[in-house]
């Protein structure tokens, strides 16, 4: 999966997400795009800038996808 990007010069780029989160990390882009709309770095909650997340999970575990003990009400 490919994330849409955009740089603080204003480009525009396409990275994977262990880029997107090393870009973040290095402040060299603006903002992203996630399924919401776009999010500004600094101004937008994004996961990791502390606080607990209520929302859904968008990360893939592998191991429930498999169906290991995660998997069992």
């Amino acid at each position: 999966m490919l994330i849409r990007i955009r740089y603080r010069d204003g480009r525009y780029d396409m990275v994977k997400p262990f880029i997107l989160d090393r870009l973040i990390a290095e402040r060299s882009i603006e903002g992203f795009h996630r399924s919401e709309g776009w999010v500004t770095i600094g101004r937008d909650r994004i996961r990791g800038d502390g606080g607990e997340y209520h929302g859904p999970e968008r990360r893939v575990n592998h191991y429930t996808m498999k169906g290991g003990r995660d998997n069992v009400a």
